[in-house]
């Protein structure tokens, strides 16, 4: 008797404490989310101002004409994103058609294809290029890949602008976003299950049969959480993006030796040279940025899902 009342009052104890700890967990968990709330109730007050006549009168902006238009900027009221969209989702997907397979390669090489001193070196050379400052790859975007870029635009007997260019912010981008989409493969890669591989190689599959067929396929969701942060990064980077974009006035400008524009760098650019409407235009911007983002999101998520199946 005194066993089953001394058992009871030990589980009553471990549900208060296991009570406790998740209303402790929940805490900082609330203040994340809280402070996302915070960023988009301010992006959004600042954003929406621009095209309120109640602040800015006459000098108000044209919601329609702001969503479709392809010119960003004319005197005194007239603004358009429409192009700087579709030059931002155009660059962000050059740049991940890129760096995607060179980082699922390149992680399942260091996961499963080379020796384990060899492995931990290069893991640790791209961690170190993960932890680059954005200004970093923007200055060595400028000093080394427009140099590249000039070299192929006169191969091809193109022009462009010191190198500076669509095809120097993909090259730029695409550096950028190998190393979170490579971490996240060979942490998903190596938590592949070896009875699966084992199971592979005893039904008379190659190696490379079955990392590709296998390996891969199971790792799937690790990867893809490696594409969507990486797809993320590519659409959120401004500094570097800024120094090598060229800010084109006008667009669509689907030219890879042009110059181009794109959301990010439209945001960071004269925002502390401005002030009034063309200050809080930028903030709309942002609104349009956090849409796509989250847009975006869902469908490489979406995807993801149907890949699952399909496997």
């Amino acid at each position: 008797m005194g066993l089953t009342v001394t058992t009871k009052k030990i589980k009553q104890r471990n549900k208060i404490v296991d009570k406790i700890t998740q209303i402790a967990l929940l805490m900082p968990t609330i203040l994340a989310a809280s402070f996302v709330l915070l960023i988009i109730i301010f992006i959004s007050e600042r954003g929406v101002a621009p095209f309120l006549e109640s602040q800015y009168g006459d000098l108000s902006v044209d919601l329609i004409r702001f969503l479709l238009g392809n010119e960003w900027y004319i005197s005194p009221n007239v603004y358009g994103v429409f192009f700087i969209i579709i030059n931002t989702l155009y660059v962000v997907f050059l740049s991940a058609v890129i760096a995607i397979p060179i980082s699922i390669l390149t992680a399942l090489f260091i996961a499963k294809m080379t020796s384990k001193t060899i492995s931990n070196f290069f893991q640790i050379v791209i961690e170190l290029l993960a932890a680059i400052p954005s200004i970093v790859f923007g200055v060595f975007g400028l000093g080394v890949i427009t140099n590249v870029v000039k070299k192929i635009a006169a191969l091809f007997q193109m022009q462009t602008a010191g190198g500076i260019s669509t095809l120097t912010t993909i090259f730029v981008l695409a550096i950028m976003i190998m190393p979170t989409i490579t971490l996240l493969s060979i942490t998903a890669i190596k938590a592949v299950r070896k009875d699966l591989e084992q199971n592979s190689l005893a039904l008379g599959a190659t190696k490379m049969q079955t990392l590709f067929k296998i390996t891969l396929v199971d790792a799937k969701s690790g990867i893809f959480a490696g594409i969507i942060l990486g797809v993320g990064r590519s659409l959120g980077e401004a500094t570097a993006v800024s120094m090598v974009a060229g800010n084109a006035g006008t667009g669509p400008n689907f030219n890879l030796f042009g110059t181009t524009r794109t959301l990010t760098s439209t945001m960071l650019l004269g925002i502390k040279e401005t002030t009034g409407l063309d200050y809080d235009i930028r903030f709309s911007v942002g609104i349009i940025l956090v849409v796509l983002i989250i847009v975006i999101n869902l469908l490489l998520n979406f995807a993801k899902k149907k890949i699952g199946r399909f496997s």
